[in-house]
């Protein structure tokens, strides 16, 4: 794997995601961080937006899925988000997706969150 990376860490967007009925009709904060890896020497040789990817792209990509379509998993979530990223960017070899759901309630407990994560390679 490509050394090169861009990191958009700490992206937050307001979702449907879940499960649970009230997951879906109150709706709750999302964090996702993608990670993009890609040669960037050209880019850094030459100071060209064209020869890199811009990641305001990926932001709005990413914002589409987590403010979108409500979906049951988190597991979801980041697959769509990675996909659309590698779908998108043909520069991107590969991509790390993580989301995670901050304040999670589990029985009598909230955990500070919960995470999933994914890496999806060009194949």
């Amino acid at each position: 794997m490509l050394a090169d990376k861009i990191l958009l860490s700490g992206m937050h967007f307001f979702g449907y995601h879940g499960t649970l009925p009230e997951e879906r009709t109150l709706g709750q904060r999302f964090t996702v961080d993608v990670e993009l890896r890609l040669d960037l020497r050209a880019a850094g040789q030459s100071d060209d937006l064209t020869k890199t990817v811009d990641y305001s792209e990926v932001y709005r990509e990413a914002r589409a899925v987590a403010e979108g379509e409500p979906l049951n998993l988190t597991e979801a979530v980041a697959e769509r988000i990675a996909a659309a990223v590698l779908a998108r960017h043909a520069m991107v070899q590969a991509v790390r997706v993580r989301v995670q759901k901050p304040f999670v309630r589990l029985g009598d407990t909230v955990l500070d969150g919960s995470a999933v994560e994914v890496v999806r390679e060009r194949s």
